[in-house]
């Protein structure tokens, strides 16, 4: 890039990515550095599998512009997969973990890692996604099983131990369902958190966490309506370093099983309930301030707007 170039260059961020005309474009590693600085004012932000984006693309992986914006960076997928795994082994089974929407993958690449003895299978519906993310994984060696199917078709198809615990991580498309005046509601992803919910249900008899990526502000009605169909559930909102902003967080909920809540899964000041909701306000376990950290009034990594229904 010339200083030229520059000074022509469009903002990149969520309209240019995801609903303009890089939505479907490769980007190249300039472009992923001006996304992380347009954006959210630091270029390394785009940090995946571990890695910061000089060396990911170094190494070859590459992502289109929607899928930048789509993915979960690290320092959000990083704390998933610590409290995931936290909730699991409150479970003696042993974890299947299940991602109907994997895009790039790299929530459950971090579930994964956090829980080295689980199997896990993501599935990706778009085909020039899937070709991309499958490409991403065998260069950091992913042991996940990386599916081109709609996950519903793909789960009927394979045979699951009735002694599995199930670990769904369920982000969806967001679609119509968030809106900067009301937050996030639950019933207006694409397709709907409760319908996904009650597919897994009746494809998979067996004990269940179920792992839904939220924000802090969140229609209420949408958080009760799901909550109340679990036997227990939990609410984590991520400390972020900067005031104001639209923390991320992870709700965490059980059928056929309930946890015993144990230290190993609550920070001081942060609490559980069997019925209902409880905010967590906490950081979470093993790591520092600022995991949930968005300058911008969207959070991080939300799927905003692509529709990817598994009728």
């Amino acid at each position: 890039m010339t200083s030229n170039d520059e000074s022509v260059v469009p903002t990149y961020g969520r309209q240019l990515l995801l609903l303009g005309r890089k939505r479907n474009s490769v980007l190249e590693l300039w472009e992923v550095l001006r996304y992380g600085t347009d954006t959210f004012g630091d270029a390394n932000y785009l940090a995946l599998y571990g890695m910061q984006p000089e060396e990911w693309y170094a190494r070859g992986i590459r992502l289109l512009g929607r899928t930048a914006v789509e993915c979960t960076p690290d320092h959000v997928a990083r704390a998933i997969g610590r409290d995931v795994a936290a909730a699991a082994r409150l479970s003696s089974s042993r974890a299947l973990v299940i991602d109907p929407f994997a895009g790039s993958a790299n929530s459950l690449y971090w579930i994964l890692r956090n829980l080295p003895e689980a199997k896990g299978i993501g599935f990706e519906l778009d085909p020039q996604v899937f070709q991309l993310t499958r490409q991403n994984l065998s260069i950091v060696e992913s042991r996940m099983e990386f599916v081109h199917d709609d996950y519903a078709r793909g789960l009927r198809q394979r045979e699951v131990p009735d002694d599995a615990l199930i670990c769904a991580f369920v982000a969806p498309p967001w679609g119509e369902g968030f809106s900067q005046s009301d937050g996030l509601d639950l019933r207006g992803t694409t397709p709907p958190v409760l319908e996904i919910v009650n597919t897994l249900a009746l494809l998979l008899p067996n004990p269940m966490l179920v792992a839904i990526q939220v924000v802090q502000n969140m229609v209420h009605e949408s958080m009760t309506e799901l909550t109340a169909r679990f036997e227990w559930s939990a609410l984590r909102i991520y400390e972020s370093t900067k005031a104001g902003q639209n923390r991320n967080g992870l709700l965490l909920a059980t059928r056929g099983w309930q946890p015993t809540v144990s230290t190993s899964l609550v920070s001081p000041g942060e609490s559980s309930c069997a019925t209902g909701c409880a905010e967590f306000r906490g950081t979470p376990p093993g790591s520092g301030s600022g995991v949930g950290d968005s300058p911008t009034d969207q959070p991080d990594g939300h799927r905003e707007g692509e529709q990817r229904r598994n009728d």
